[in-house]
C-alpha cells in the first residue's frame, strides 16, 4: 500500500511539473509577441519565477540538443519525458494493485 501511495504522490508531482512547464511556455510566447507588458513588476516576477523553476529541467537537455536558433525544444523534451514517466508509473501502480499479474 505504501508503494501505491508513493506512486500517487509522484504522479501529482509530475502533473504539477507538467502545468508549470505549460504555463511557462505560454507566458514566454505572450512575452515574445508583446501581448503582455514586461514593464509590469507582476509579469516580470512571474516570468522570472517560472524560468527559475524550469531552468534546472531544461539545462541538461539544452546541452544535448543542437542549437536551432530561436527554437527551444527543451520544454517539448521535458513534457515527453513526463508523459513517459506517467505511463511507467501507471503500469507500476496497476501491477501493485493487481498483485503483480
Amino acid at each position: 500500500m505504501l508503494t501505491l501511495t508513493i506512486i500517487q504522490i509522484l504522479q501529482v508531482l509530475l502533473n504539477v511539473a507538467w502545468w508549470v512547464i505549460i504555463i511557462q511556455f505560454v507566458l514566454s510566447l505572450l512575452i515574445a509577441f508583446n501581448v503582455v507588458n514586461m514593464q509590469s513588476n507582476f509579469v516580470r516576477s512571474m516570468a522570472y519565477g517560472f524560468d527559475r523553476l524550469t531552468e534546472p529541467l531544461y539545462r541538461p537537455i539544452r546541452r544535448i540538443l543542437p542549437h536551432l536558433g530561436g527554437l527551444d525544444l527543451a520544454p517539448a523534451v521535458v513534457l515527453l519525458g513526463i508523459a513517459i514517466l506517467r505511463i511507467v508509473l501507471g503500469n507500476i501502480a496497476l501491477s501493485v494493485v493487481g498483485g503483480g499479474i
